[in-house]
């Protein structure tokens, strides 16, 4: 039976969606293929109708985890709201739900040339997001922000990153609550997911 293109458009979606949620659970040397298409609900045999390789899956899921409309910096969001969301104890419980940056970030310098060049342009999109959200807070013109933005972005990913990485939850949480104090948002433990 043929596919028709609409179905085609959507098996893949699926297969980055999930290849995409696989990859920030687990890493990318620890999900094959196969896996990747059982999550999506199709076949092994389906995988290179849409990839080349595992390499070429990497580097379009990262880009689908990182475009734009991902980002996890919403145009109408403060940029309080955004740390509080980004730092929160649910963020961190759920990586694979959550930002590539700080689930990949400490892979991404050991991937070929085209994983890295999708993840430096979902950051490029990132920071310009999260430039936008600051410079809308301090009622700033567009386009300025850039050196804060990176700094701050480096920061949240960052903190998520060693609060993940330590096994005493109470120090995981005071790193988040520390960062959220420091980058704008709220200390206490209960800020919003």
């Amino acid at each position: 039976m043929k596919v028709t293109r609409e179905q085609f458009l959507e098996n893949r979606r699926r297969i980055l969606e999930a290849a995409g949620r696989l990859f920030r659970e687990r890493g990318f040397s620890a999900v094959t293929v196969s896996e990747v298409m059982e999550a999506a609900g199709l076949t092994h045999g389906g995988f290179y109708g849409h990839f080349a390789s595992k390499e070429d899956l990497a580097a379009q899921a990262c880009a689908h985890s990182l475009t734009p409309g991902a980002a996890p910096v919403p145009r109408t969001a403060s940029l309080a709201r955004f740390v509080d969301a980004y730092l929160s104890p649910a963020h961190r419980d759920h990586p694979g739900a959550g930002c590539a940056l700080a689930a990949l970030g400490g892979e991404i310098g050991r991937q070929p040339e085209a994983v890295r060049r999708a993840f430096t342009e979902g950051l490029e999109a990132r920071v310009a997001r999260l430039a936008e959200t600051a410079a809308q807070a301090a009622g700033s013109a567009p386009g300025g922000g850039r050196p804060e933005a990176l700094a701050t972005l480096s920061g949240l990913v960052g903190a998520l990153v060693l609060a993940r990485a330590v096994d005493d939850p109470a120090l995981s949480d005071e790193i988040l609550g520390a960062a959220r104090a420091a980058f704008g948002g709220r200390p206490e433990a209960d800020a919003p997911a």
